[in-house]
């Protein structure tokens, strides 16, 4: 296969794709991921027609419809459900995003999460959590990874216990209403992962989180 072909039809399918994309600003983010599927698949499907003798287009038109079904595992509900999401949390500080590998992340910072040196759920983090709560409980195929982490201050000693106390009390509060701690998974990082500078107190703040992913395995 000539090497300039594959590269130059690759290209256009991540073309295409953006310019889908440029062109549909109120696309959801599940037609986005259908978009850059069917742009990298009609890419990769016309490679594999010229390699195997075929006819690029026709490969392109087969991979195109295989890359929209890869680039669509980010369903309708985690779409719903991330919309449902940043309503619920609007003006909190709380951010919600979804992740390359198609996971909802909730970041819930400390101003909303937990006192410093404390487990214990505030009261404002109720608010975040029982819209999810809601949501997983008609969602039986749905996993959650819950994972605390703290700022600089102490010593791991402290910090690596108190970060996983924080995930697992959020899983404890989400178990209590209604969602099987068996789909939920914890984890404590400890300081080990800042997202800002320890140096300021400022910093500090955004690194004292939990994070929640929320993802919806393939069948």
């Amino acid at each position: 296969m000539n090497a300039k072909f594959g590269f130059r039809t690759t290209a256009v399918g991540l073309t295409v794709a953006a310019a889908m994309l440029a062109g549909c600003e109120t696309m959801s983010e599940r037609q986005k991921g259908t978009a850059i599927g069917a742009g990298v698949g009609a890419g990769v499907g016309a490679i594999i027609g010229k390699a195997t003798g075929g006819k690029a287009g026709t490969g392109a038109v087969v991979g195109g419809a295989v890359g929209a079904v890869a680039g669509n595992l980010w369903s309708k509900r985690q779409e719903d459900r991330r919309i449902a999401m940043e309503q619920a949390t609007r003006g909190t500080g709380v951010d919600v995003s979804r992740t390359t590998d198609n996971q909802l992340k909730v970041n819930i910072p400390s101003d909303v999460s937990f006192a410093v040196n404390s487990s214990a759920i505030r009261p404002e983090m109720r608010n975040v959590l029982d819209p999810l709560a809601t949501s997983l409980r008609d969602d039986p195929n749905a996993r959650l990874t819950i994972i605390g982490h703290t700022d600089s201050t102490g010593s791991d000693s402290v910090n690596n216990p108190l970060s996983l106390d924080r995930a697992q009390s959020v899983r404890d509060y989400l178990a209590a209403r209604g969602v099987s701690p068996a789909r939920v998974e914890t984890a404590g990082r400890g300081e080990h992962e800042p997202i800002a500078d320890n140096a300021t107190d400022a910093g500090r703040a955004q690194n004292r989180r939990v994070e929640i992913y929320l993802r919806e395995p393939a069948a």
